[in-house]
């Protein structure tokens, strides 16, 4: 009797642009001075992106600008998320246990470890000409560099599913 193997392809390809910024402001604030000096209108969106690393639930803040007029949606992103976690360490006294809290940063696209941001770029149409809007991006002063990201060899690929 034979065997039977079954192959699951990566069917679920998701095709976007993906600018990674560099800034040291706020997520609200970068989103403000994106909204103001290039043109999007983004928004808080009601669900934060959700992630699961070690046991710890967290969430990272999640805005989003739908262009009807061009068909196309930006999604402003943080890379990095610090959250407090309580250890209790047993003192074996009288008083009980003792509780230290500790930060704990998490990435959210661990090769990109020192971008703070991503700005991806979902569209109708095949590609999406960046380059307008990297130069207007690092035109802003307080942002220290924006580029393009490669997002065919992106191995975390699937942390950037919002839906």
């Amino acid at each position: 009797m034979g065997t039977h193997k079954l192959i699951l392809d990566d069917d679920f390809a998701e095709d976007f642009s993906l600018i990674a910024i560099h800034c040291s402001e706020e997520s609200y604030k970068l989103a403000y001075l994106l909204n103001q000096f290039v043109g999007l209108k983004l928004r808080r969106e009601a669900l934060d992106l959700e992630y699961s690393n070690n046991g710890l639930e967290i969430t990272f803040p999640l805005f989003g600008f739908n262009d009807v007029m061009k068909y196309t949606t930006y999604y402003l992103v943080a890379n990095k998320c610090k959250s407090q976690v309580a250890k209790l360490a047993s003192s074996g006294g009288l008083f009980g246990d003792l509780s230290q809290e500790e930060t704990v940063t998490t990435i959210l696209i661990p090769e990109y470890k020192q971008v703070d941001f991503f700005l991806k770029i979902q569209s109708d149409y095949d590609q999406v000409a960046t380059r307008n809007l990297i130069a207007n991006i690092n035109d802003i002063k307080q942002v220290i560099s924006a580029y393009d990201v490669q997002t065919e060899n992106l191995k975390s690929k699937n942390n950037l599913i919002f839906d």
